[in-house]
């Protein structure tokens, strides 16, 4: 079942998606060579719950950590760790703070100093770039595919891959809620847009082949051919003319 919002609750999510955005700008501060992401984990904990908020995936179906921290070839779902960042790297932090009984869910793909390799920082131009196309479809009246086939036209045409095993999701009460936002698809089709609907966009793109595959802890998603992944995730609310992006990445960019 789809839960429209009204515009209280849709204030209340905006709240939580505030926190998440200026925990992931936090977290942003402290990504540098020899820092763990074990030591981001416990920043952004801290920062949450400082700020009146409660983790969202902390024992979330059992997830151990406050964020997923998803390095290099790591898609999604990265548990935090002991192994130091190095130069060059690039690294998914997805974040989710609960206030008030409402979440947030966002999720931004930072580089450890410099990016070196051009055709990394085309994968996260790109990521970025899709993950906007995508938001510029979330209006009343346009159809869920619309979100879904923009995305897919973006990544493949600039010679990226889409991962199709997870999708983004709908947001509320509950950190996954329906309607399934998938990253792939065609114009046109799924169901119909209205204003109420709070919904999670986060395209995650390989730079190689789509394929994934599991660790054995239950959680880490890798490229299965091990190029790099990138993610990056808004949670937005569906509107007459545009969408309203309720999660941010200003505080990010002025870090």
């Amino acid at each position: 079942m789809i839960y429209l919002k009204t515009e209280e609750e849709i204030g209340q999510i905006r709240l939580s998606n505030q926190l998440v955005a200026k925990t992931l700008a936090e977290v942003g501060k402290y990504i540098k060579p020899g820092v763990t992401t074990l030591q981001l984990d416990h920043i952004a904990e801290e920062f949450i719950r400082d700020n009146g908020g409660e983790p969202s995936f902390l024992g979330y179906n059992g997830f151990p950590n406050t964020l997923c921290t998803s390095v290099n070839d790591v898609v999604i779902h990265g548990i935090p760790n002991n192994v130091e960042l190095k130069d060059g790297d690039i690294i998914s932090v997805d974040c989710g703070a609960c206030v008030n009984g409402f979440h947030g869910d966002s999720c931004f793909t930072f580089s450890v100093g410099p990016i070196k390799d051009n055709k990394v920082a085309a994968l996260l131009k790109t990521t970025k770039a899709a993950l906007y196309s995508g938001i510029g479809c979330a209006v009343e009246g346009r159809r869920l595919g619309d979100i879904s086939s923009v995305i897919q036209k973006e990544v493949e045409s600039n010679g990226f891959s889409i991962v199709r095993e997870f999708t983004g999701h709908g947001v509320g009460r509950r950190l996954h809620e329906e309607p399934l936002v998938r990253n792939y698809g065609n114009e046109g089709s799924g169901i119909k847009l209205r204003r109420g609907m709070v919904i999670a966009i986060e395209p995650m793109v390989n730079m190689g082949k789509r394929n994934v595959t599991f660790d054995k802890d239950g959680w880490t998603v890798r490229t299965a051919d091990h190029c790099p992944a990138a993610h990056f995730e808004h949670t937005v609310a569906v509107g007459i003319e545009k969408a309203e992006i309720l999660s941010s990445f200003e505080f990010i960019e002025t870090i």
